[in-house]
């Protein structure tokens, strides 16, 4: 959601400042609005859910404790209900959907979650809910199991972490596991829009991630970003749009030019399924999608290297942390 400006004579003001959160302290950038009038200083329900968001992620992240995607999709990929999951884990019977709704976990607790991410792991969990459990609903669990043992989500979970490097949501991700189907979904959108080229589509990819992180603590794909010559790229670039394409999201196409060639993006069959994402996700790829896609590759380019993203982190080609989406320049 946008940080929509009260009405008046009002500034924006970003200050460096500690909060506590279970008898830890950490720094966050705060957010409040200022009345430049006669100095008084406020916040709105929306700043104060972007600053509480911030310390909420450094908790999880310090603590590994799982995040609200993470936390739903551990209990989907066993078929499982929330009140099922909450049972086989010894919870009490509301408490995995308050975890799913955003209650954070106790570190113990949390901690149980990630061990149940693991089939292996979570097989140990089912022999210990014999009691809790119909036979049949333990034929189906494990059966689940042994599926996600199976070689090629092996293969395929070796591939995206080649790709993606740590899954563990923290800074340099936004707070947010890398999700292949998102990632394709806001790649086919720009292609359907615009058929950017390959470098066009980076920096249409980094804009949307840090302006959704600077309006809500959260990236949009969980893609890390790092430093290059030409402006902010999602690490591992080539080998993300090589499974795209693989999965069907987009075609690249080598297109020639008198001394040079480059590779355009055209979207495949179908259109991009957008109610995979939340309203303001949604807005936010919308409004890097009006303001910055009618550049051309060139001009987006230098629209990049103004940011303190990219001029901070060039000399050492370094991972961009996502606390520069507070500091963008060409777009908010």
């Amino acid at each position: 959601m946008k940080k929509n400006r009260p009405q008046g004579n009002i500034k924006l003001k970003i200050e460096i400042k500690s909060f506590e959160f279970r008898k830890e302290l950490f720094n966050i950038s705060y957010h409040k609005w200022v009345d430049q009038d006669d100095d008084e200083e406020f916040t709105t329900t929306e700043l104060d859910e972007l600053n509480l968001a911030q310390v909420h992620n450094q908790y999880r992240s310090k603590y590994c404790i799982p995040f609200v995607d993470e936390i739903k999709s551990i209990r989907e990929q066993y078929g499982l209900s929330a009140s099922k999951m909450s049972e086989i884990l010894g919870l009490g019977p509301n408490v995995y959907r308050n975890y799913e709704n955003g209650e954070i976990p106790s570190i113990t607790t949390g901690r149980l979650i990630q061990l149940a991410k693991d089939p292996e792991e979570f097989r140990k969990l089912i022999a210990l809910s014999q009691n809790e459990l119909e036979p049949h609903e333990i034929e189906r669990i494990n059966k689940k199991i042994e599926s996600k043992l199976t070689a090629w989500d092996f293969i395929d979970g070796k591939l995206e972490e080649r790709l993606f490097g740590t899954k563990a949501p923290n800074i340099y991700n936004g707070y947010r596991v890398p999700d292949i189907d998102r990632i394709g979904t806001v790649v086919k959108y720009f292609a359907q829009k615009l058929e950017p080229f390959k470098t066009k589509m980076n920096k249409l990819l980094f804009y949307v991630d840090f302006l959704h992180y600077s309006r809500t603590g959260y990236s949009i794909s969980g893609l890390t970003y790092i430093a290059i010559a030409r402006g902010p790229v999602p690490k591992n670039y080539g080998g993300i749009y090589d499974r795209l394409s693989e999965f069907g999201f987009v075609d690249i196409e080598e297109v020639e030019f008198d001394d040079f060639g480059g590779e355009k993006f055209l979207s495949h069959e179908g259109v991009a399924n957008m109610d995979i994402f939340t309203e303001s996700e949604r807005e936010s790829i919308e409004d890097v999608c009006e303001r910055l896609g009618n550049l051309k590759t060139s001009q987006i380019v230098n629209v990049s290297h103004d940011e303190y993203a990219w001029k901070r982190n060039i000399d050492e080609h370094d991972r961009i942390s996502y606390d520069y989406g507070f500091s963008l320049r060409h777009i908010e």
